[in-house]
């Protein structure tokens, strides 16, 4: 039975009109956790996405927003007489640092609160950055092969080395891409990808391919170091989210561990 039918016909209309206001803050506010989780995803620090979800709800508007952000989960509850409280929680997982990407998505939250975007538009606009091409693959393989034969050469390894780190470079970005197309977490790649480069390394100078396993294991080890996630981690410590920034300090120096750990155990077997 519908409760509504006996209420005066000016109720009914501002029920009716409430339910509308509730409709439309909640599908705002999926996409304003959308474009938090996307930014994310791609490496923005946690102030950055907290920062840009309340300025999205504002821009609604909103009378209150509270955003609370870890790593792993965002948290948003938003507030006006029109539609009273509502509260949102979106669990966030799979890194993949895209500071192009990034960059979009801040372009996008200012225009969201320029312009005071309606939620599809919102969604139209994460689906083309989604859409925004990446680098091709030969063109990573080109980049894996640099970094790996230039690091070599800057820590004072040879010409020789260099050549080796370089096609082992190759080898790990290949390795890399296999596992993350499996949905295998972070410490699972960075342990294989470590552990091959360290046994590959031991090979080629064994081989006389090489002239050193360190020279070479350290330019192949500059490819994995969680740099980014480091930095990010100090930046979230420094401006108050000490917890974000923690988690994010402990999983960086625990990947860290696990690429040490692939490497000890390559040279162990040599």
């Amino acid at each position: 039975m519908d409760n509504t039918a006996s209420l005066p016909a000016p109720d009914k209309a501002a029920q009716h009109q409430r339910f509308e206001e509730i409709e439309k803050a909640n599908a705002y506010l999926y996409q304003a956790l959308e474009l938090g989780q996307y930014m994310l995803q791609c490496g923005g620090e946690v102030s950055r996405v907290e920062d840009s979800i309340r300025r999205i709800c504002a821009a609604f508007p909103v009378e209150r927003a509270d955003v609370f952000t870890i790593t792993s989960s965002i948290v948003v509850t938003i507030y006006a007489p029109r539609f009273g409280a509502i509260t949102q929680t979106r669990r966030v997982s799979g890194m993949q640092y895209d500071l192009h990407r990034l960059e979009l998505v801040n372009q996008l939250s200012r225009r969201i609160c320029q312009e005071h975007l309606e939620a599809d538009e919102i969604a139209r606009g994460l689906e083309a950055i989604r859409r925004t091409p990446q680098y091709s693959f030969p063109v990573q393989l080109f980049t894996y092969a640099l970094i790996s034969s230039s690091f070599c050469l800057f820590f004072g390894g040879s010409v020789l080395d260099a050549a080796a780190s370089a096609v082992i470079g190759v080898v790990l970005k290949f390795l890399d891409r296999s596992i993350r197309a499996t949905d295998a977490n972070a410490f699972l790649s960075s342990l294989l990808c470590s552990l091959l480069g360290g046994l590959l390394a031991g090979l080629a100078v064994t081989v006389g391919l090489g002239d050193s396993v360190d020279m070479i294991s350290i330019g192949n080890i500059m490819l994995l170091i969680p740099g980014v996630a480091l930095t990010n981690s100090l930046r979230d410590m420094f401006s108050g989210n000490t917890i974000s920034g923690l988690m994010r300090f402990i999983e960086a120096i625990l990947l860290a561990l696990t690429i040490a750990f692939g490497f000890a155990l390559a040279g162990a077997l040599f």
